[in-house]
């Protein structure tokens, strides 16, 4: 029995068709990839480390860090002075010495890869959220290269003493994975605590870290975190964590605010002034807060 022609068209278009579907899905796959490889980053293991290291730091502003696992040595007198891609030579533990439940703290990622980041950042031991998004975990997306990044964590629960670990996991390279380490420790209560966004005035003392000469002291009153007004991004973020009674400074006679004192970079100092005299200086800042204004 014969086939029709027509059935015996339509077949070939219908192949026809279906041959070019599947180029078309081909190309769209291909083109779906890329898009992932632009979002996530490099998937080049070898592109992300450098002397066995991944190429992304992590550290608490405080000047309370030591190494984390005691395989290196700190460089006193010698921070600005160390020659290579990175700012410390290892990963790091730090102290934080909190003022109770609501109290914050400043975490910087430094990125010391000459291209883009996009890194999963997890708080895991409890009691301790990003502020952002009040979840223990959070994604940074296109963390250019060379550049840094600092955020808020907020203390949610009441801790005498607690170990609490923050990771930088690349996001297509789970094995691609940078710790900090933090003990938090209660030392005493305060009513208000200092956040991101809040109005605040210091009293302030700054040292270069290696030579601990005095370049500077006064007084100061800004906004903490993002937006204020100081020339270097670091000493912003260097106000969130202090803490001040109910009274906020406001009471002459009465000074009930805390001290604290963060240890800077140049990435988060004058690193990027070209020229100034302090571009490759760390810089270490003692704040005391005076007053919290109610915003």
């Amino acid at each position: 029995m014969a086939v029709p022609r027509v059935t015996i068209v339509l077949s070939i278009i219908t192949g026809i068709g279906l041959l070019l579907s599947s180029v078309w899905v081909g190309i769209s796959a291909i083109g779906f990839l890329d898009e992932i490889d632009t979002v996530f980053g490099t998937t080049d293991i070898d592109a992300l480390n450098e002397d066995g290291r991944w190429l992304w730091e992590v550290g608490l502003l405080f000047d309370t860090c030591s190494p984390r696992e005691d395989d290196w040595e700190w460089p006193h007198g010698s921070l600005s002075e160390q020659e290579g891609v990175f700012l410390l030579p290892g990963e790091v533990r730090c102290d934080w010495t909190h003022q109770g439940n609501g109290d914050s703290a400043s975490v910087v990622v430094y990125n010391r890869a000459n291209q883009t980041l996009n890194l999963v950042l997890e708080i895991a031991g409890g009691g301790v959220v990003f502020a952002s998004n009040n979840e223990p975990y959070i994604i940074v997306n296109d963390l250019a290269g060379n550049d840094s990044t600092m955020m808020e964590v907020n203390l949610i629960e009441d801790i005498s003493e607690r170990e609490i670990s923050i990771t930088a996991t690349h996001i297509s390279n789970l094995e691609a994975q940078v710790r900090l380490d933090v003990n938090i420790i209660h030392l005493e209560n305060r009513d208000v605590h200092i956040q991101n966004g809040d109005p605040f005035a210091v009293q302030y003392t700054v040292w270069d870290a290696d030579s601990e000469e005095e370049l500077d002291s006064g007084d100061w009153s800004d906004s903490a975190g993002e937006g204020c007004n100081w020339s270097i991004e670091g000493f912003c973020w260097s106000a969130i964590g202090l803490d001040i009674d109910n009274d906020r400074g406001l009471i002459p006679g009465i000074n009930s605010g805390t001290t604290h004192t963060t240890l800077l970079p140049p990435d988060i100092a004058y690193g990027n002034s070209d020229g100034h005299q302090l571009q490759e200086k760390w810089l270490r800042f003692e704040l005391t807060l005076r007053s919290a204004p109610i915003s």
